[in-house]
């Protein structure tokens, strides 16, 4: 089946590079344009961009998909379907009415609808998530599903660990329904959540709040975004790794301060000491 992909994270690229190898190699990908990035403002592609380049694949990098000359792009790639994951953006009619799109979802809906499905399951103390592939509809992630299939979250998960095993269920699932095309049902009306995008206060531990939601916090954002600790002067503190520890209380691990690299914190504590 010729497949059209509209992707931009890592994740996304992760799929994407299962995806085309297998019979359903896209025709087209589609992401979104170079950001600035870093702490240079580099102008630098997406993960998905990088990954289609490697493939070999033909790339578009519009503004907005919902344009007439995206539309015509999309048309002319002459896919059965457009697979969508992790793409960023709102998709719109007439494009939704016009092409099949199915989408991977890196929840087990409709628990976790919304920009940040696994960061929000490790955070919740979910005791598992999973992958649905589902119908894309005008709605935030409320279409019907195909597949679905869970996946355990285990107390040393982080995100980079859990959403490794995501990606891997995700394009397995995504193959098997464009081989098989599973009939779709209706997402139940019951145990709906949204998972918000990570904000800066989402980022942010708050030294009053229970050792285990902190720890939770870290695990959730590392290595991708990030958790941080407010510091006197007003700067932040990376955190990468805390545990509970003896006495309840949050115990630092491995941290980077404001401009510097990460270490572990005895060797932070030791140095701020000796200033």
């Amino acid at each position: 089946m010729s497949t059209a992909y509209l992707g931009t994270s890592a994740f996304a690229a992760a799929v994407l590079e299962r995806l085309a190898a297998t019979d359903h190699r896209p025709a087209l990908v589609v992401t979104r344009p170079d950001r600035a990035a870093g702490r240079g403002r580099k102008l630098t592609p997406p993960p998905v961009a990088d990954m289609a380049r490697a493939l070999g694949l033909e790339l578009y990098q519009p503004e907005s998909i919902n344009t007439d000359e995206a539309r015509d792009r999309v048309a002319a790639a002459g896919a059965d379907v457009v697979v969508v994951c992790a793409f960023g953006a709102l998709i719109k009619d007439p494009l939704l009415s016009e092409f099949e799109l199915i989408n991977v979802h890196p929840s087990l809906l409709p628990r976790w609808r919304g920009a940040a499905p696994v960061e929000r399951a490790i955070m919740a103390a979910d005791e598992q998530t999973g992958v649905s592939i589902m119908r894309v509809t005008e709605g935030l992630d409320s279409g019907p599903v195909c597949l679905a299939q869970a996946e355990p979250i285990t107390p040393s998960d982080d995100y980079g660990t859990l959403a490794a095993r995501l990606q891997e269920l995700g394009a397995t699932l995504l193959v098997r329904a464009l081989d098989e095309h599973p009939t779709f049902v209706e997402q139940p009306e019951e145990g709906v959540t949204y998972a918000e995008k990570i904000t800066a206060a989402d980022r942010t531990l708050d030294p009053d709040a229970p050792a285990e939601v902190n720890v939770r916090i870290v695990r959730a954002l590392h290595p991708h975004i990030g958790a941080r600790l407010a510091l006197e002067d007003g700067t932040f503190l990376g955190v990468h790794r805390a545990s509970v520890g003896e006495d309840g209380s949050l115990e630092l691990l491995e941290v980077q301060p404001p401009g510097g690299r990460p270490m572990s914190y005895a060797d932070y504590v030791r140095g701020r000491a000796a200033r």
